[in-house]
């Protein structure tokens, strides 16, 4: 699938890494109406710090993307390197340097050398094409295993939408706003006002309910483009019916990267939805279901396949959310290996096991204190990511 007037291209400018895709490049042939949501780390990254500014005007025409280095604790310099490689964009594409959103992920802390940029640029531009979308997802990677993209039509006011996302995203996993970067393109016509509401609004049920390790990134950004050239009545304030159309499409499509990531956690082999119900309020049951989710001796568990509810019980009686544990129920799967605080027996343990042993599978809590009811994704912490993360900078 593609969508007519975005054309992608990926190069392999060895800037961590020789003879692998590590610069890729978005392009619409006009400026686009364009939303971003950002990582709230207190420290950004160069290429964050310059695209919140330059988003403000809500429109973009290029997105230019590294991976291998982060850009990002690099000082004045990093801010210089993150105009150069927006300026030589510009000048390559003939576009103001404002339309241009410069993005990078890898190692902090190390300058980000422009010559790569400058060797690379005319075969980057001169590559552009509508069916590089694979390329530019792959060029993203770092620890990621697979490239993670989504392709889907939806109908909007009876007419046909499409939307292609990609994202990355393998460790320093919980969003709070987005750990992971992430690139969507559509066709719809939309204001700005509603794509950035659909977008926070889905990052929020998706990207924000995903932990791999706890660790939020200083590079974290999603970056959403929509260049209107689809037949659907136009979306804004007063289409309301047509916006919740197009919303819950792009929600769809955020949580299926969202748990593409889980999915391939750094070192995970299981992906796991912690549902924790029955609490006063969804936000009382979302910081319990983060907090157990978030819990090493929890993830490790899952790891070793052991059914450990004594784990998960701790880890609730810590999130800061007040219950009555000996009303308590937990689940795993439609195993229910808890009832009233008391757990159930070596035989129902062991069928729990077996629930364990399989690569997706969900913890459910009720708490019988009321009606809040979330959901958050993670999955189990192995010895291998404790052994991609000691040499990640080897």
């Amino acid at each position: 699938m593609n969508i007519k007037g975005f054309s992608l291209s990926a190069i392999a400018a060895g800037i961590k890494y020789q003879d692998r895709l590590d610069v890729g490049l978005i392009y619409s042939d006009v400026p686009v109406v364009t939303a971003g949501v950002f990582t709230t780390n207190q420290v950004k990254a160069a290429p964050v710090l310059l695209d919140m500014e330059r988003l403000k005007q809500g429109r973009a025409q290029a997105v230019l993307v590294n991976s291998g280095n982060a850009n990002a604790c690099t000082g004045p310099e990093g801010m210089e390197t993150a105009l150069g490689t927006s300026k030589m964009v510009a000048e390559a594409l003939d576009i103001p340097e404002e339309m241009v959103q410069v993005s990078s992920t890898g190692v902090i802390g190390e300058p980000l050398d422009l010559q790569p940029f400058r060797d690379g640029m005319n075969e980057l531009v001169g590559g552009l094409s509508v069916d590089r979308f694979e390329d530019v997802a792959q060029s993203i990677m770092t620890t990621d295993t697979v490239p993670k993209t989504v392709y889907r039509k939806i109908s909007v006011g009876g007419e046909e939408v499409k939307i292609m996302a990609m994202a990355k995203g393998s460790g320093m996993i919980m969003p709070n706003m987005a750990t992971m970067l992430s690139f969507i393109l559509t066709d719809a016509r939309i204001s700005f006002t509603e794509l950035n509401n659909a977008l926070k609004s889905g990052v929020e049920q998706t990207f924000n309910r995903i932990t791999v390790d706890g660790d939020t990134s200083t590079n974290d950004m999603v970056l959403i483009m929509a260049n209107g050239s689809a037949e659907n009545p136009w979306i804004d304030e007063a289409h309301q019916q047509e916006y919740q159309e197009f919303q819950n499409g792009l929600e769809g499509v955020l949580k299926e990267l969202a748990l593409m990531i889980v999915a391939d956690g750094e070192g995970a082999t299981k992906c796991v939805t912690i549902r924790v119900c029955g609490a006063k309020e969804d936000r009382e049951a979302e910081r319990m279901a983060r907090t157990v989710a978030n819990s090493n001796l929890v993830k490790t568990a899952f790891a070793g396949e052991d059914a450990n509810w004594g784990r998960i019980i701790a880890a609730m009686g810590r999130s800061g959310v007040k219950f009555n544990p000996d009303r308590v129920d937990i689940a795993f799967g439609d195993v229910v290996m808890v009832q009233n605080g008391q757990g159930m027996g070596p035989e129902v343990e062991k069928a729990a096991t077996l629930i364990l042993q399989e690569d997706t599978f969900a913890v459910c809590i009720d708490l019988k204190d009321g009606t809040g009811c979330e959901e958050v994704h993670t999955c189990d912490f192995s010895v291998d990511y404790v052994k991609i993360n000691a040499d990640y900078r080897s």
